[in-house]
């Protein structure tokens, strides 16, 4: 996105200026600017001041399919061959609240395609809460979860709602208050996202694919610049993309 404009609608929003006062004051249709508001939103929790992290999680397998800089402090990843997440990433960051309890907050992440699909919102629990919900958030995983550093959960799930917003997908509206917990952002990240450097996108029960199908044609071209697989409700077969090769 463009830092000028980013740091326009901050001012504006700052001054008390509402969307469409915004897209009038910039030129630009609303549609346009709600995505750079939301943006602008996220920054700005992001870099609130931060209470004390007190752990990150991620499932096993969160590499596969991604170009990953080889050599990061605790960014190994040891899923088994022949397994696979289908690009589906589930994060859980924990911070400090108060002298004895935790602020929880949990994002699942499509890192080959949409992005952020849905957040746990700020969840206050103890200790002992949180070593018993980690089975349960992680329980579709069958290898489990691994502790990982903030640093690489950043890396993640910012640059994957960066990739997804080049696509043209906004990350879920819960997002901008679960972003805090991540800390603040201010590059790029190490990441490749995409399978193997491409868009590919396996269409979820709630998706609406034929309308993710249309943006990453107008975003990116037709396949087999992305592939992409929609399984057919009722039966079991999936249309699959030209190009796609499992």
């Amino acid at each position: 996105m463009d830092k000028a404009i980013l740091e326009r609608v901050r001012e504006l929003r700052e001054q008390g200026h509402s969307p469409k006062q915004i897209a009038r004051a910039l030129g630009m249709a609303p549609s346009a600017v709600t995505p750079l508001i939301r943006a602008v939103a996220e920054q700005a929790l992001a870099d609130a001041p931060e209470a004390e992290p007190a752990g990150c999680w991620i499932n096993v397998g969160w590499s596969e399919g991604l170009g990953v800089p080889a050599g990061a402090p605790g960014w190994a990843d040891d899923l088994p061959e022949g397994e696979h997440t289908g690009g589906m990433v589930s994060v859980l960051v924990a911070r400090k609240h108060g002298w004895n309890k935790l602020s929880v907050c949990g994002y699942l992440v499509d890192v080959y395609c949409l992005g952020v699909k849905n957040t746990l919102e700020p969840k206050i629990m103890s200790e002992i809460e949180l070593r018993r919900f980690l089975p349960t958030y992680y329980t579709v995983y069958r290898y489990g979860w691994h502790e990982a550093p903030l640093d690489l959960v950043r890396h993640l799930v910012f640059g994957a709602v960066d990739y997804a917003r080049g696509l043209g997908f906004e990350p879920v509206a819960g997002f901008a208050k679960t972003a805090g917990h991540l800390g603040a952002w201010n590059g790029e990240s190490a990441i490749t996202f995409g399978k193997d450097g491409k868009p590919f996108y396996f269409a979820g029960p709630s998706d609406n694919a034929n309308r993710v199908v249309r943006t990453l044609e107008r975003t990116v071209g037709s396949p087999p610049a992305f592939d992409f697989v929609i399984p057919m409700q009722g039966t079991s077969f999936s249309m699959v993309g030209p190009g796609y090769v499992e």
